[in-house]
């Protein structure tokens, strides 16, 4: 987990199984993480928000959403205009997946190259296939709309989905072929629309397994869970880690033998103090056969 001082430092705080995390929130608000400049496909500059303000737009003001280069990549296929950086980051290869997660909800995205396995490990992916690689960002886009205009899987999936499918995720049998048959059907609809001449040039038909973190496999078995009620937004936390799946951790909390899904993805933005705090066991029922 990355932390941001006021002063702009950056530490980062592991979260590897045995790790133990606890925090208190200082402030109830979320406030702007800054934005970034992208020089080329490896490099980018992390720029301070100079007002240290609220967040109005998910993590950031409105000034650094409006000067932040990524935003423009969503519009980079359809004719839109980016900086020189941004553009050498877009003219590397990317690659079209389908990825599934526990719930059984799944969806296309894009990841360039430099991140192609990183891309899926954070967005928390019970199952994922690569099914095609194409040479820019631009040509991937162009794919991933087609994909979803023609096969109708979904370019995003809620975090909040994500996280309540982790407290009864499907075995993973049912996952695999649930992913599977996902990306067989845009693999068939990627060929016919190469040959009828309805796709855009420059990409290849792949079909390869991406590998899920080791870290993740607790989370995504079908052990007992429950889901963590108490509001991160708020208050003071403290409990083990087990397993790790994106932003989604496994926990473990003293006085009980129960295992917990906590979503720290909601923590983002917020303002917390680390410290020897204690999370108090949430009143859970366990399920009846």
């Amino acid at each position: 987990m990355r932390l941001q001082s006021p002063s702009g430092d950056l530490r980062e705080v592991s979260l590897a199984a045995g790790a133990r995390l606890g925090f208190a929130v200082a402030d109830h608000g979320r406030f702007c993480l800054g934005h970034y400049k992208v020089h080329s496909a490896s490099s980018r500059d992390h720029v301070l928000c100079p007002a240290r303000a609220p967040a109005v737009k998910g993590k950031q003001c409105e000034r650094c959403f409006v000067l932040d280069d990524s935003r423009l990549i969503h519009d980079f296929h359809r004719g839109g205009r980016v900086p020189d950086g941004l553009r050498t980051y877009l003219l590397q290869d990317h690659w079209l997946y389908v990825a599934t997660f526990a719930g059984g909800a799944s969806k296309v995205g894009t990841a360039s190259h430099l991140r192609k396995w990183n891309r899926l490990a954070e967005q928390g992916a019970v199952v994922a296939r690569y099914v095609a690689r194409a040479e820019d960002g631009r040509v991937v886009r162009l794919l991933e709309d087609m994909v979803t205009r023609e096969a109708g899987l979904a370019q995003q999936v809620r975090s909040a989905a994500k996280a309540e499918a982790l407290a009864g995720p499907l075995p993973a049998a049912a996952l695999d072929g649930i992913n599977e048959r996902h990306a067989a059907a845009v693999r068939t609809l990627l060929g016919q629309a190469a040959v009828d001449g309805s796709s855009p040039e420059g990409f290849s038909i792949v079909d390869e397994l991406w590998v899920r973190p080791a870290q993740a496999a607790g989370l995504c078995a079908t052990t007992a869970r429950h889901a963590y009620t108490h509001p991160l937004e708020q208050g003071k936390h403290g409990f083990g880690i087990t397993a790790l799946s994106g932003s989604n951790a496994l926990a473990s909390l003293a006085g009980t033998d129960a295992a917990f899904v906590v979503n720290l993805g909601r923590l983002a933005a917020r303002t917390i103090v680390l410290g020897d705090f204690a999370s108090e066991v949430p009143a859970v029922q366990e399920p009846l056969f």
